[in-house]
Protein backbone atom coordinates (compact mmCIF):
# COMPACT_ATOMS: atom_id res chain seq x y z
CA UNK A 1 0.00 0.00 0.00
CA UNK A 2 1.08 3.35 -0.87
CA UNK A 3 1.76 6.21 1.63
CA UNK A 4 -0.68 8.63 -0.11
CA UNK A 5 -3.27 5.76 0.38
CA UNK A 6 -2.17 4.64 3.90
CA UNK A 7 -2.31 8.32 4.70
CA UNK A 8 -5.92 8.69 3.37
CA UNK A 9 -7.61 6.29 5.04
CA UNK A 10 -6.19 7.34 8.41
CA UNK A 11 -7.11 10.28 7.32
CA UNK A 12 -10.74 9.17 7.35
CA UNK A 13 -10.48 7.65 10.59
CA UNK A 14 -9.31 10.32 12.26
CA UNK A 15 -11.31 12.96 10.47
CA UNK A 16 -15.19 11.15 11.72
CA UNK A 17 -14.08 11.15 15.48
CA UNK A 18 -12.58 14.29 15.10
CA UNK A 19 -15.73 16.30 13.92
CA UNK A 20 -18.00 14.14 16.45
CA UNK A 21 -16.42 16.20 19.30
CA UNK A 22 -13.98 19.14 20.20
CA UNK A 23 -12.19 17.12 23.13
CA UNK A 24 -8.12 17.89 23.30
CA UNK A 25 -7.15 14.64 22.25
CA UNK A 26 -7.89 15.41 18.97
CA UNK A 27 -5.25 18.09 19.17
CA UNK A 28 -1.82 17.73 19.37
CA UNK A 29 0.51 19.20 20.64
CA UNK A 30 4.72 19.25 19.83
CA UNK A 31 7.19 21.02 21.49
CA UNK A 32 10.74 22.10 19.46
CA UNK A 33 13.32 23.93 20.10
CA UNK A 34 15.52 25.43 16.68
CA UNK A 35 18.73 27.22 17.32
CA UNK A 36 19.73 30.21 15.04
CA UNK A 37 23.29 29.79 14.79
CA UNK A 38 23.30 33.56 13.53
CA UNK A 39 22.23 35.19 16.96
CA UNK A 40 23.33 32.34 19.24
CA UNK A 41 19.95 31.83 20.76
CA UNK A 42 17.69 28.88 20.89
CA UNK A 43 14.34 29.21 19.71
CA UNK A 44 11.61 27.23 21.38
CA UNK A 45 7.83 26.68 20.02
CA UNK A 46 4.96 24.79 21.01
CA UNK A 47 2.97 23.53 18.20
CA UNK A 48 -0.93 22.95 18.68
CA UNK A 49 -2.87 21.28 15.53
CA UNK A 50 -5.92 19.05 14.87
CA UNK A 51 -4.93 15.57 13.58
CA UNK A 52 -7.02 15.39 11.19
CA UNK A 53 -6.48 18.70 9.42
CA UNK A 54 -2.62 18.02 10.12
CA UNK A 55 -3.15 14.72 8.38
CA UNK A 56 -5.16 16.37 5.51
CA UNK A 57 -2.48 19.38 4.90
CA UNK A 58 -0.12 16.50 4.55
CA UNK A 59 -1.73 14.70 2.05
CA UNK A 60 -2.05 18.10 0.42
CA UNK A 61 -5.07 18.22 0.52
CA UNK A 62 -5.42 21.92 2.05
CA UNK A 63 -3.26 24.83 3.43
CA UNK A 64 -3.18 24.98 7.67
CA UNK A 65 -4.36 28.64 8.43
CA UNK A 66 -1.36 29.99 11.07
CA UNK A 67 -1.83 31.54 14.42
CA UNK A 68 1.52 32.59 16.07
CA UNK A 69 0.88 33.31 19.91
CA UNK A 70 3.62 35.76 21.65
CA UNK A 71 3.46 35.40 25.46
CA UNK A 72 3.51 38.31 28.20
CA UNK A 73 6.55 39.28 30.23
CA UNK A 74 7.73 36.69 33.17
CA UNK A 75 5.01 34.13 31.22
CA UNK A 76 6.13 30.91 29.30
CA UNK A 77 5.10 30.18 26.24
CA UNK A 78 2.97 27.16 26.99
CA UNK A 79 0.99 29.01 29.22
CA UNK A 80 -1.43 30.13 26.43
CA UNK A 81 -3.17 26.82 25.95
CA UNK A 82 -6.85 27.76 26.22
CA UNK A 83 -5.54 29.92 23.08
CA UNK A 84 -3.77 27.37 21.69
CA UNK A 85 -6.47 24.78 21.41
CA UNK A 86 -9.12 26.90 20.39
CA UNK A 87 -7.54 28.08 17.26
CA UNK A 88 -6.08 24.27 16.76
CA UNK A 89 -9.84 23.65 17.03
CA UNK A 90 -10.61 25.72 14.55
CA UNK A 91 -8.00 24.29 12.03
CA UNK A 92 -5.63 26.47 12.67
CA UNK A 93 -1.71 25.34 13.27
CA UNK A 94 -1.01 27.24 16.23
CA UNK A 95 2.69 28.03 17.07
CA UNK A 96 3.29 29.49 20.76
CA UNK A 97 7.06 31.00 20.89
CA UNK A 98 9.09 31.39 23.35
CA UNK A 99 10.53 34.88 23.29
CA UNK A 100 12.61 35.79 26.38
CA UNK A 101 15.67 33.65 27.93
CA UNK A 102 16.94 33.47 31.78
CA UNK A 103 20.07 35.08 30.35
CA UNK A 104 17.90 37.84 28.74
CA UNK A 105 18.24 41.31 30.91
CA UNK A 106 15.06 42.26 32.81
CA UNK A 107 12.29 44.51 30.87
CA UNK A 108 13.14 47.69 31.86
CA UNK A 109 11.06 50.89 31.40
CA UNK A 110 12.93 54.02 29.72
CA UNK A 111 10.69 57.28 30.00
CA UNK A 112 11.54 58.94 26.60
CA UNK A 113 12.52 56.17 24.46
CA UNK A 114 10.43 54.76 21.85
CA UNK A 115 7.51 52.58 23.63
CA UNK A 116 9.27 53.47 26.78
CA UNK A 117 12.30 51.19 25.97
CA UNK A 118 10.70 48.07 24.65
CA UNK A 119 11.81 48.44 21.25
CA UNK A 120 14.94 46.08 21.42
CA UNK A 121 12.60 43.30 22.88
CA UNK A 122 10.35 43.83 20.14
CA UNK A 123 12.98 43.91 17.42
CA UNK A 124 14.42 40.40 19.08
CA UNK A 125 10.89 39.08 19.43
CA UNK A 126 10.06 39.70 15.60
CA UNK A 127 13.19 38.04 14.85
CA UNK A 128 11.94 34.78 16.54
CA UNK A 129 8.95 34.58 14.86
CA UNK A 130 10.65 35.34 11.62
CA UNK A 131 13.43 32.65 12.33
CA UNK A 132 10.32 30.07 13.16
CA UNK A 133 8.52 30.74 10.52
CA UNK A 134 11.36 29.94 8.52
CA UNK A 135 11.78 26.44 9.64
CA UNK A 136 8.14 25.41 10.80
CA UNK A 137 8.04 26.29 6.74
CA UNK A 138 10.59 23.48 6.56
CA UNK A 139 8.67 20.60 8.67
CA UNK A 140 5.19 21.54 7.29
CA UNK A 141 5.51 23.20 3.83
CA UNK A 142 1.60 22.94 3.63
CA UNK A 143 0.81 26.35 5.80
CA UNK A 144 0.11 29.40 5.11
CA UNK A 145 2.52 31.76 6.27
CA UNK A 146 2.16 34.59 4.16
CA UNK A 147 -1.32 35.58 6.07
CA UNK A 148 -0.61 34.97 9.67
CA UNK A 149 -3.19 35.48 12.77
CA UNK A 150 -0.51 37.31 15.56
CA UNK A 151 -1.97 36.86 18.69
CA UNK A 152 -0.46 38.13 21.98
CA UNK A 153 -0.58 38.96 25.44
CA UNK A 154 0.72 42.39 27.06
CA UNK A 155 4.29 42.46 25.74
CA UNK A 156 3.73 39.62 23.77
CA UNK A 157 0.53 42.00 22.06
CA UNK A 158 2.92 44.46 21.80
CA UNK A 159 5.08 42.43 19.68
CA UNK A 160 2.30 41.25 17.60
CA UNK A 161 1.16 44.49 16.72
CA UNK A 162 4.59 45.75 15.88
CA UNK A 163 4.73 42.86 13.43
CA UNK A 164 1.47 43.97 11.87
CA UNK A 165 3.01 47.45 11.78
CA UNK A 166 6.21 45.87 9.67
CA UNK A 167 4.68 43.13 7.50
CA UNK A 168 0.91 44.24 7.13
CA UNK A 169 0.66 42.46 4.13
CA UNK A 170 1.31 39.09 5.91
CA UNK A 171 -1.27 39.90 8.84
CA UNK A 172 -4.70 38.00 8.55
CA UNK A 173 -5.78 38.90 12.21
CA UNK A 174 -4.36 40.39 15.34
CA UNK A 175 -5.47 39.59 18.48
CA UNK A 176 -4.08 41.35 21.51
CA UNK A 177 -5.03 40.86 25.21
CA UNK A 178 -4.05 44.30 26.73
CA UNK A 179 -1.36 45.49 24.90
CA UNK A 180 0.13 48.24 26.71
CA UNK A 181 2.86 50.43 24.05
CA UNK A 182 2.24 49.68 20.80
CA UNK A 183 -0.58 51.48 19.27
CA UNK A 184 -3.28 49.62 17.25
CA UNK A 185 -2.99 49.70 13.45
CA UNK A 186 -6.32 51.95 11.76
CA UNK A 187 -5.29 51.56 8.72
CA UNK A 188 -8.46 48.96 8.01
CA UNK A 189 -5.79 46.62 6.18
CA UNK A 190 -6.67 43.68 8.55
CA UNK A 191 -9.14 42.90 11.45
CA UNK A 192 -7.87 43.62 15.00
CA UNK A 193 -9.30 42.18 18.48
CA UNK A 194 -8.13 43.83 21.70
CA UNK A 195 -9.36 42.57 25.51
CA UNK A 196 -8.62 45.34 27.57
CA UNK A 197 -8.53 44.96 31.15
CA UNK A 198 -10.02 46.81 34.25
CA UNK A 199 -6.51 47.07 36.08
CA UNK A 200 -5.97 49.90 38.34
CA UNK A 201 -1.58 49.22 37.94
CA UNK A 202 -1.52 48.07 34.02
CA UNK A 203 -3.15 51.01 31.70
CA UNK A 204 -2.22 51.47 28.01
CA UNK A 205 0.23 54.51 26.88
CA UNK A 206 -1.52 57.47 25.66
CA UNK A 207 -2.69 56.54 21.53
CA UNK A 208 -2.56 52.97 22.46
CA UNK A 209 -6.16 51.99 22.22
CA UNK A 210 -7.96 54.68 19.40
CA UNK A 211 -11.32 55.96 20.14
CA UNK A 212 -14.89 54.21 19.01
CA UNK A 213 -15.32 56.46 15.51
CA UNK A 214 -11.95 55.35 14.79
CA UNK A 215 -12.50 51.17 15.86
CA UNK A 216 -15.93 51.93 14.06
CA UNK A 217 -13.96 52.57 10.40
CA UNK A 218 -10.71 50.55 11.00
CA UNK A 219 -12.20 46.62 12.04
CA UNK A 220 -11.12 46.94 15.78
CA UNK A 221 -13.09 44.97 18.22
CA UNK A 222 -12.31 46.12 21.14
CA UNK A 223 -13.79 43.84 24.27
CA UNK A 224 -13.77 45.83 27.87
CA UNK A 225 -13.70 43.81 30.38
CA UNK A 226 -13.38 43.51 33.85
CA UNK A 227 -10.66 41.28 34.42
CA UNK A 228 -7.08 41.99 36.28
CA UNK A 229 -4.30 42.18 33.34
CA UNK A 230 -2.42 39.11 34.69
CA UNK A 231 -5.19 37.03 34.48
CA UNK A 232 -5.36 36.13 30.68
CA UNK A 233 -3.48 33.50 30.57
CA UNK A 234 -3.23 29.80 31.71
CA UNK A 235 -2.46 31.15 35.17
CA UNK A 236 -5.95 33.12 35.18
CA UNK A 237 -9.24 31.40 36.34
CA UNK A 238 -11.42 29.16 34.67
CA UNK A 239 -13.73 31.85 34.13
CA UNK A 240 -11.50 34.52 32.66
CA UNK A 241 -10.24 32.13 30.37
CA UNK A 242 -13.60 30.83 29.05
CA UNK A 243 -15.09 34.56 28.83
CA UNK A 244 -12.16 35.16 26.74
CA UNK A 245 -12.47 32.03 24.17
CA UNK A 246 -15.88 32.67 23.86
CA UNK A 247 -15.85 36.18 22.43
CA UNK A 248 -12.51 35.27 20.46
CA UNK A 249 -14.60 32.30 18.84
CA UNK A 250 -17.18 34.50 18.15
CA UNK A 251 -14.61 36.86 16.62
CA UNK A 252 -13.65 34.07 14.37
CA UNK A 253 -16.95 33.24 13.69
CA UNK A 254 -17.77 36.54 12.02
CA UNK A 255 -15.24 37.30 9.40
CA UNK A 256 -16.26 40.96 7.68
CA UNK A 257 -18.98 41.58 10.73
CA UNK A 258 -18.95 45.33 12.04
CA UNK A 259 -16.73 45.54 14.74
CA UNK A 260 -17.25 47.80 17.78
CA UNK A 261 -16.74 48.05 21.61
CA UNK A 262 -18.83 45.26 23.82
CA UNK A 263 -18.33 43.95 27.66
CA UNK A 264 -16.98 40.84 28.55
CA UNK A 265 -18.47 39.53 31.88
CA UNK A 266 -16.23 39.74 34.82
CA UNK A 267 -14.61 36.31 37.03
CA UNK A 268 -16.05 35.96 39.99
CA UNK A 269 -13.08 36.79 42.83
CA UNK A 270 -10.34 37.97 39.91
CA UNK A 271 -7.88 39.73 41.42
CA UNK A 272 -4.12 40.21 40.99
CA UNK A 273 -0.93 37.30 40.52
CA UNK A 274 2.04 37.36 39.17
CA UNK A 275 3.86 40.43 37.54
CA UNK A 276 3.40 41.04 33.90
CA UNK A 277 3.45 43.83 31.74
Amino acid sequence: MTRGIAVLLTLCLVTAAAYFTASKWAIRHETLTFFDAARNRPVAVDIAVRRDKELQADAGLLELPVAVLNHGNTVRFTEYSFLANLFAARGYMAVSIQHDLDSDAPLMTKVGEPYVGRLPVYQRGIANIEFAVKKLAELQPNADYDHLTMVGHSNGGDISMYYAKLHPDRIKKVVTLDNLRVPFMIDGKFRILSFRSKDPVFKPDPGVVPDQEICDKAGITVVNTGFQHVEMSDRGPESVKASITSALDQFLDTEGAKPGRVKARQAPGSGPMAQVR
